[in-house]
């Protein structure tokens, strides 16, 4: 994570959507890929998780996985993807994601890489396969859908 451009940015949008996510009872689960390996996620994230699983992969693409693909509710197509790296595990889960017929959304601002360019260029390659992208923010006001509620005020001391 230490390597990851803008890191301390892309995490506390990482963290808004999962708060987002459980004040609005959105379900979550997180893959780590090679925890043994490359670390595992970073601690603010599994603590926002709760009791959310997290599914350990080797596969860049995490549909690729062996049982992966039977965690997907094809009640819920959409899946707001964030993480990193962008330029790998992001891009290569959305491009599954899309193939399996879900509707991946990436958002832009919670996945990062190492190098800003492979993080454009994933960005890039990913709207040229026809996949959302979209920003924290915009999928937090898409989930609340309207002002003046409970769940509004709630979320947006978080938003601001």
């Amino acid at each position: 994570m230490p390597s990851i451009a803008g890191m301390r940015a892309i995490l506390g949008r990482i963290l808004l959507l999962m708060k987002a996510a459980r004040r609005l009872t959105v379900p979550m689960m997180a893959t780590e890929h090679a925890p043994e390996s490359i670390g595992p996620i970073a601690t603010p994230v599994k603590a926002q998780l709760g009791g959310a699983e997290i599914f350990v992969k080797r596969h860049f693409d995490a549909t690729a996985e062996p049982g992966f693909p039977e965690k997907l509710d094809k009640n819920r197509p959409q899946i707001i993807v964030c993480g990193t790296e962008a330029h790998v595990c992001v891009l290569q889960t959305a491009l599954g994601l899309l193939s399996a017929g879900m509707a991946p959304i990436v958002v832009a601002d919670a996945v990062g890489s190492r190098e800003p360019a492979d993080k454009d260029v994933a960005l890039a390659r990913l709207r040229d396969a026809g996949v959302i992208v979209a920003s924290a923010e915009m999928v937090c006001f898409e989930w609340l859908g309207q002002a003046g509620t409970p769940e509004f005020r709630d979320l947006i001391t978080l938003i601001k």
